[in-house]
């Protein structure tokens, strides 16, 4: 029987130290369980000595996939080789909250991008300190909670923040122009499921009015960063980065418009692999098989 277009697919992504047999123990342990490799990568580490890898697969009939017994299958090859490793259905939806405040485009750009299928999210919810983004979320069919913070208030507001999140049962925040520091304990708690984006000439540009600042200095590069969220600000391990050249003839308000759609293309980006289980974070840095 050959295998149908529509059959179930499965990823497994694993990281170890690198040594001799493991792409063979992988594939082999997937033809023993009667599944065929549809897309696979591998990194070698050099500098590092680890090795990584993200195997696509499904079963050579089409038959469904039992991820339980794939799982107990695999457990002896991953303790043998001493892997941290995951294994997820292709097709299965994330569960996704976008924190915003006023700047729309991110947010715009991730919901159209999901309404059209180039992303695969469940966007359970939208969270914002301001209310002037609720049309977008409306429009979209997205429960929008406004959540003013304040010096003060900041603790209450991430307590009620992260009431959403286990109600949800939310597996990645993402930050798509959330103009809030969060907490350490925050950050801590959302370690490795939180994606921010931000211009990348920090840190020369810091606060406001950072294309002004660009224009007045005359800049010939300007981007976008998206990155995992961690306690060290703006530091997280970077998971995607664009960049456009620029010349002395753009205005401040120009450089900004480019600006915005380097954050979109980042963000959407970073997104896209994280929830298609393309990203390995090592440390501060990150394994990305585009």
């Amino acid at each position: 029987m050959t295998r149908p277009a529509d059959a179930q697919h499965g990823v497994l992504v694993l990281s170890c130290q690198d040594a001799p047999g493991i792409v063979h123990a992988v594939s082999g342990l997937l033809v023993q369980e009667r599944c065929t490799i549809l897309e696979s990568h591998q990194f070698d580490s050099a500098a590092s000595g680890m090795f990584y890898m993200r195997v696509e697969f499904a079963h050579v009939e089409g038959a469904p996939l039992d991820f339980a017994h794939l799982c107990q299958a695999f457990e002896e090859t991953a303790q043998r080789f001493g892997m941290s490793w995951r294994l997820a259905d292709a097709a299965e939806r994330q569960r996704v909250l976008i924190m915003v405040s006023q700047y729309a485009h991110c947010l715009n750009d991730l919901l159209f991008r999901n309404s059209i299928g180039e992303l695969n999210l469940d966007v359970v919810a939208i969270v914002s300190n301001h209310p002037d983004l609720k049309g977008i979320a409306d429009f979209y069919g997205v429960p929008f909670h406004h959540i003013p913070v304040t010096r003060e208030t900041k603790p209450e507001a991430e307590a009620a923040l992260l009431d959403i999140v286990r109600a949800e049962r939310v597996e990645l925040v993402v930050l798509a122009r959330y103009m809030q520091i969060l907490s350490d304990g925050l950050c801590r708690q959302l370690e490795g499921r939180a994606i921010n984006i931000h211009h990348s000439m920090l840190p020369s540009f810091k606060g406001a009015r950072p294309y002004h600042q660009a224009h007045a200095r005359g800049v010939k590069f300007i981007g976008a960063t998206a990155h995992y969220v961690t306690a060290d600000l703006d530091e997280g391990p970077i998971i995607e980065q664009e960049m456009l050249r620029v010349d002395h003839s753009l205005s401040p308000e120009q450089l900004a418009a480019r600006g915005r759609e380097a954050e979109t293309r980042a963000l959407s980006h970073a997104v896209r692999w994280h929830t298609e289980n393309r990203v390995v974070i090592r440390g501060n840095r990150t394994v990305v098989f585009e």
